[in-house]
């Protein structure tokens, strides 16, 4: 019979690694907590270094905060990560996006403004194909009005997303209660679409 694993260690700035300890600080001072995410991957200091790292660097891209919340969420969506969806359920509040456009990203359904569902569409093509995309899934991006960088800048998200949805996948992170009241498990989008 198959036991599930035992969830991962949930470090703190005073148990992590040593060279965990500087991006477990780093995330105290711009979240004013340390999410369990961060907490679990401390225990790969590498890992909680280039996600630390990664994320800043995402923030400073040509994309927009609300745009930057549509990749994050697509690929949550797409990696079924009942751990990153509620987060940025309110990431995607806090950086003003309609509470429509909101609770479609959670349903992965189409987006009321017409630019950011092509920049979906795309980033979701991108994560179901592997990066293989045809070319008309380009071509929209950037008839909708993206560049080649933004389309380079979706890859970071994507691999931010990859490193946060794949972590909690393994260790079985446990949902933190700043997100609780936004708990989320994917819907059965077959029937969704069905009724």
């Amino acid at each position: 019979m198959q036991t599930n694993p035992k969830p991962f260690p949930i470090y703190t700035t005073n148990s992590a690694p040593d060279n965990a300890k500087p991006f477990l600080e780093a995330t105290l001072n711009d979240f004013g907590m340390i999410p369990n995410l961060e907490a679990v991957m401390a225990g790969a200091p590498a890992l909680l270094q280039s996600y630390v790292s990664s994320w800043a660097a995402f923030g400073e891209t040509d994309l927009s905060p609300i745009e930057q919340q549509i990749v994050y969420q697509t690929v949550n969506f797409e990696n079924n990560c009942e751990y990153c969806v509620p987060w940025h359920t309110l990431l995607a509040e806090k950086a003003g996006m309609e509470t429509s456009d909101v609770e479609a990203l959670r349903e992965g359904a189409p987006l009321s403004d017409t630019k950011h569902e092509v920049l979906r569409r795309f980033t979701q093509a991108m994560v179901r194909t592997r990066g293989q995309i045809a070319p008309s899934d380009l071509d929209a991006l950037l008839e909708a009005g993206y560049s080649e960088r933004n389309a380079m800048e979706v890859i970071l998200g994507i691999a931010i997303k990859t490193m946060s949805n794949y972590t909690n996948a393994i260790a079985q992170t446990p949902l933190d209660k700043a997100a609780e009241k936004r708990r989320w498990t994917k819907p059965n989008l077959r029937e969704t679409y069905q009724s």
